[in-house]
């Protein structure tokens, strides 16, 4: 069954994150993912979530998922995504 993470975030120091854009696809696909949704701005249909940038990655299943976000080697460009946005993630089981 695959799995998505979906990523809402805000960049606060746009120069320092472009690190993670960079170099994050790497490992992304190091784990068989794929981008849905790159850095897209919402459009807010209804309710009051107010998410300014979206992600969305699509992996083959929730294992993968989890692999790359526990990856030793992803770990500093996590930490440079944490410094650099405000960011909330989950990770969703998709129905196939």
């Amino acid at each position: 069954m695959k799995a998505y993470l979906v990523l809402d975030f805000a960049v606060r120091d746009l120069p320092a994150f472009m690190e993670y854009v960079r170099k994050i696809p790497g490992h992304i696909a190091k784990h068989g993912g794929r981008y849905i949704v790159q850095g897209a701005e919402p459009t807010v249909m209804e309710g009051d979530w107010r998410p300014e940038r979206m992600v969305i990655l699509e992996f083959p299943s929730r294992e993968n998922a989890t692999a790359f976000l526990s990856d030793p080697d992803a770990q500093d460009l996590f930490a440079v995504r944490h410094r650099t946005t405000i960011s909330k993630l989950v990770l969703v089981d998709g129905n196939e």
